[in-house]
């Protein structure tokens, strides 16, 4: 129902946009303008009068889906206390960490001990901080942007940061899809910016086929962990030796 209005919402501010007034389409559809303003006050329309509204604006019913796409809010990051509630409660950042992820409600319900009332509880606040749009039938919506990220040294990416150094960098990284590299050498300026555009691009390239494998069935992904990074370093025990 909150989608369906907001694409009332949507209508109604195209209207404005085409400069037309209630009484304008009253006189356009053959119908009183009280009739017009009930129908728009209730955001009750049959799918026939939607088209018929969005003919007088020469739009097609798929270009007011479009208008309404992108109105949406979305979002980047969250606040430092939003993370914080996410934080709070184990089930619902894995609940939100699985929709990030592309999860179904069946998916997680399924696959993770979250009972589906837990999980309708917690979708429903993850909608209230607008990560998500709840819609019926348990179906999920993502509303974060393609470039989403927990902020830089905020609740969350503090806690991946401890998950990471005590339990992501202790494995033996021999298995099937591991791999693990460490390369030190000196470089020249120009050469270090360009170790930071290639793991820039395949950060994006990362995130393309999360977007893609969507569509394959749970049973067919992975859980994958891919840590890039670069910085001038030192070993510690060397800082010592060095001349000043």
């Amino acid at each position: 129902m909150a989608q369906t209005e907001a694409l009332i919402d949507t209508l109604k501010q195209a209207l404005k946009n085409h400069g037309m007034t209630y009484a304008e389409v009253a006189r356009k559809l053959a119908m009183s303008e009280a009739n017009v303003k009930r129908m728009f006050a209730s955001k009750r329309f049959t799918l026939e009068r939607l088209e018929d509204v969005c003919r007088l604006m020469q739009l097609e019913l798929s270009d007011l889906f479009q208008i309404y796409e992108q109105s949406r809010q979305r979002i980047t990051t969250l606040s430092s206390e939003q993370e914080k509630e996410l934080m709070s409660d184990t089930k619902l950042l894995l609940v939100a960490v699985c929709v990030r992820n592309r999860l179904s409600f069946d998916d997680i319900v399924n696959n993770y001990d979250v009972s589906a009332t837990e999980c309708i509880r917690h979708l429903a606040k993850l909608d209230k901080l607008k990560i998500i749009d709840l819609l019926p039938g348990n179906r999920i919506k993502l509303r974060i942007d393609e470039h989403f990220h927990w902020l830089p040294n905020g609740p969350i990416e503090r806690f991946y940061e401890k998950q990471i150094q005590s339990q992501f960098l202790k494995a033996g990284f021999n298995g099937e899809f591991e791999e693990r590299m460490f390369l030190f050498g000196l470089l020249g300026d120009s050469s270090a910016q360009l170790i930071i555009n290639k793991l820039k691009s395949l950060a994006n390239e990362f995130a393309e086929l999360h977007r893609q494998d969507a569509c394959l069935s749970l049973e067919k992904r992975h859980n994958i962990g891919l840590m890039l990074a670069l910085r001038p370093w030192d070993l510690d025990v060397f800082i010592p030796l060095q001349k000043k």
